[in-house]
């Protein structure tokens, strides 16, 4: 049987439910390690220091817009940031999955750049990816630090990350979370240009 599509009544319904439930999630943001994270990566900024970002799925698109937002967004904001996208690269991305498996594909790229006082953001709905697992693993050993943008309950990433920046929710509130996450590094740009003399807050490029 062919299913009934929704009417305009029930999509409004549907809408307002979903905006209230990340409302709730919007909440839950804490402020003060948000404003922990925006003050190491401008510290990594103004000491040269690369930062690392990196997420599956959807989170990988985040990763990669924001490595964008950082890295042209805020050039003409102050001194340029190093920053990269491990999602980012297909083929050694790729060959890494292939060769050694995909609990690898970021650590594998990191062996070759990673050195202390560089920075690490792992993306997560659930803070459980192994791949994200290993990598903050590997980046504690180099004297890399650790940040994780995670959602649920936080899973396994929580307690290994040095700073987390993270938002209760509901298991499998994949939605609401990851939009909360892409709102967060909007959030995030927007500081680190406004601690920049050379930018005016509203003409923040994020």
């Amino acid at each position: 049987m062919k299913e009934r599509s929704k009417g305009p009544d029930e999509a409004k319904a549907f809408a307002a439910d979903y905006l209230t439930n990340f409302e709730r999630v919007l909440k839950g943001l804490d402020l003060d390690a948000f404003s922990r994270v925006v003050s190491t990566l401008d510290a990594a900024r103004q000491a040269g220091t690369t930062i690392f970002i990196a997420g599956n799925g959807g989170s990988a698109s985040t990763a990669s817009h924001w490595a964008n937002d950082l890295g042209k967004g805020l050039r003409d904001a102050g001194p340029p940031i190093r920053v990269l996208s491990l999602t980012d690269n297909v083929s050694w991305f790729t060959a890494l999955a292939n060769d050694e498996g995909y609990q690898r594909v970021f650590t594998g790229q990191l062996e070759n750049f990673a050195r202390p006082g560089d920075v690490l953001i792992v993306i997560s709905a659930s803070g459980n990816s192994p791949n994200l697992i290993d990598v903050v693993s590997f980046a504690r050993e180099r004297g890399v630090r650790t940040i994780g943008l995670l959602g649920f309950d936080g899973g396994l990433l929580k307690p290994m990350v040095d700073e987390c920046v993270w938002f209760p929710s509901e298991k499998g509130a994949y939605g609401p979370v990851e939009s909360a996450h892409s709102l967060l590094c909007h959030l995030i740009t927007a500081c680190l240009a406004l601690s920049s003399a050379r930018l005016p807050a509203t003409t923040a490029a994020v």
